[in-house]
């Protein structure tokens, strides 16, 4: 708190020292809450390198305290056929299975068969589990082999934080934003530099043969329960699709730019983890400021942010500073990624390709609502709700009689509160309240309340 009123601000980030705050066996150090995105209270507790701040896999250290004797749980497996080199049943789109199990649990072989030819990848979804918990885990160890051969190993002890986006070349990104269903690549896109990796041609397989391919899945948690999931590839000599025809070609290594008349993209070298086949679309709007452009057919992954240009329709000076990019979901909601004024158009950054993107604009102010002021003094607490139609809150104030007041906000929550603090409120006197809330297109709207305390 002492640091929160020093700052100004709700929201800070402290680095003690390392012997600052010295605890000791059986003290209480924490106490869980449920801010952010969470199925209820919790406390993030981590065991980091010293060195390199990597957070390390706790069971390395007390995973004897840890009753486990549940075997991975696979859930499916996924093929991808590479793009002019290979196929899965005759097409070169991903094909996804859903693995059923019998009544005695046992995962069973793929419902369908699958015949290959050419140069493909294949994926897992699977989970872990411990005695007598509801959750799930990831899996610490991933093995695939091909006819006895281990053409694939990952094995999850530590993870920089530096290469946290980089996850999104671990797993089957299309079908995460498409259904939210994770699956793991056992193979490598040539940007993803993850340190956990052993492989044999970068764990591609080249179906070349006409035979029956034997592979095998073997899941391994830290206890060594391990699932072992064998299946089979039919090498079938068929058609090699042709890539699809592209707008842009984007190597990944290279810096990449599409530009139009009325919208560009920029994506610096690096920041795509394999080559893209680019394709863009755009879509005469009445209810925007520009055409609805859409940034690539199919999601992809970006590991730095990409620069992207709209154009607008009209082009009112005073209002440049109201004007922001949208992206636009398949429901038609819509979420504020803002952007700059620059030459006849918007300019802002995103995270992936496979969006819908377009200018709109927000002249209108937060809404600020108290909730029963009548009642603040005897409660000894202020409750205000803030509201935003559209880019939303960008920064939120409160002062009392002219100094910085302590709001707390949980970030789920349109709500702020203020618990009143004798140690800097005076009592037996009046008071001025006021509350400035600004959204992101720098729209301002301010609460003044009097009060005796």
């Amino acid at each position: 708190e002492q640091k929160q009123y020093e700052l100004e601000r709700f929201r800070i980030d402290l680095f003690p020292a390392p012997n600052e705050l010295p605890v000791k066996k059986g003290e209480q150090i924490a106490l869980s809450g449920n801010t952010g995105s969470s199925g209820g209270p919790h406390l993030h507790f981590e065991v980091r390198d010293t060195h390199t701040q990597d957070p390390l896999d706790v069971l390395d250290f007390f995973g004897n305290a840890v009753v486990d004797t549940q075997k991975p749980d696979i859930r499916g497996i996924a093929f991808y056929p590479v793009k002019g080199k290979g196929a899965i049943n005759g097409s070169n789109t991903p094909l996804r299975l859903t693995i059923t199990k019998n009544k005695a649990g046992t995962p069973l072989p793929p419902g369908n068969t699958i015949s290959a030819w050419g140069r493909i990848g294949v994926g897992v979804k699977a989970y872990d589990r411990m005695n007598g918990q509801n959750n799930i885990y990831g899996i610490k160890h991933v093995r695939l082999f091909v006819d006895e051969q281990l053409v694939f190993r990952s094995t999850i002890n530590r993870f920089p934080f530096s290469k946290t986006r980089m996850l999104n070349s671990f797993v089957d990104f299309e079908e995460v934003r498409n259904r939210n269903s994770y699956y793991m690549k056992s193979f490598v896109e040539p940007g993803n530099t993850l340190p956990f990796y052993e492989t044999v041609n970068n764990g591609f397989i080249d179906i070349d043969e006409e035979r029956d391919y034997r592979l095998r899945y073997e899941l391994e948690d830290f206890h060594g329960n391990t699932l072992v999931y064998p299946f089979v590839v039919n090498g079938i000599r068929q058609p090699i699709p042709p890539p699809e025809k592209c707008d842009r070609f984007m190597t990944w290594n290279m810096n990449n730019a599409f530009v139009g008349a009325d919208f560009w993209l920029h994506i610096p070298a690096g920041n795509l983890y394999d080559n893209c086949c680019f394709a863009h679309s755009s879509t005469p709007s009445a209810n925007y400021l520009s055409d609805i452009h859409q940034v690539n057919f199919s999601p992809v992954p970006l590991h730095d942010n990409a620069t992207l240009w709209i154009k607008t329709k009209t082009d009112i000076p005073e209002y440049r500073t109201k004007y922001g990019i949208v992206k636009i979901g398949k429901n038609g909601k819509t979420s504020w990624m803002g952007g700059k004024y620059k030459t006849g158009g918007i300019e802002t950054t995103i995270g992936e390709l496979g969006q819908k993107y377009a200018v709109d604009i927000d002249t209108i102010a937060p809404e600020i609502v108290p909730q029963t002021p009548e009642k603040w003094v005897a409660n000894r607490r202020i409750r205000i709700a803030v509201t935003d139609n559209k880019s939303g809150i960008q920064s939120f104030r409160g002062e009392i009689d002219g100094k910085f007041a302590l709001f707390t906000h949980d970030i789920k929550s349109r709500y702020y509160t203020y618990v009143f603090d004798n140690k800097r409120l005076t009592r037996g006197q009046k008071h001025l309240l006021v509350v400035t809330a600004t959204d992101a297109a720098g729209n301002t709207a301010t609460y003044r309340y009097e009060f005796v305390y």
